[in-house]
């Protein structure tokens, strides 16, 4: 209206995708994330209750296997792409205990919900839900935790904010 536009905002966020403590990526009982064999990233420890998983980036779903435990999303202007793991070794349940609500080529805004886990389906199963955001492409900078790291955090808290 007016002739004014809206400026689009310049800021790369990055939010926690599932409610728990948040620890370096290395910490994972998982080699090939903890060894960073995928990309660089941080990892949450769900609280006992925490189902509801986010999109932790604003983008493009890009990859979202039928076994539904991982979801990957590309901020296709900054060319950054994130993987969201739900957990340890989940694969092998294919898709047993994972409910999602978005499919490749939807947009994303940070905190969309992007899926749900039955805790009481995966906890009889006991599965490690450690839940691990990966940078898997376009992202080379320090993913500083700083006061963030060991703490519990809220669904959707600011981890990583830049310019």
């Amino acid at each position: 209206m007016f002739g004014i536009t809206k400026k689009k905002s310049n800021i790369f966020v990055v939010a926690t995708p599932i409610e728990g403590v948040c620890i370096p990526i290395t910490a994972v009982s998982d080699e090939v994330f903890a060894q960073k064999m995928m990309g660089d990233g941080f990892a949450i420890k769900p609280t006992n209750n925490a189902n509801k998983v986010v999109a932790p980036i604003s983008g493009k779903v890009v990859s979202l296997p039928e076994s539904k435990h991982a979801i990957g999303i590309t901020d296709e202007v900054r060319g950054i792409s994130v993987l969201v793991h739900v957990g340890i070794d989940t694969v092998r349940l294919k898709g047993k205990g994972f409910k999602t609500f978005v499919e490749v080529g939807q947009e994303v805004k940070v905190g969309t919900q992007i899926a749900t886990i039955n805790r009481a389906t995966l906890d009889a199963e006991d599965f490690d839900l450690t839940t691990m955001v990966v940078f898997t492409e376009g992202y080379t900078g320090e993913i500083p935790l700083g006061s963030k790291l060991n703490q519990q955090l809220a669904l959707g808290t600011l981890v990583l904010k830049q310019a």
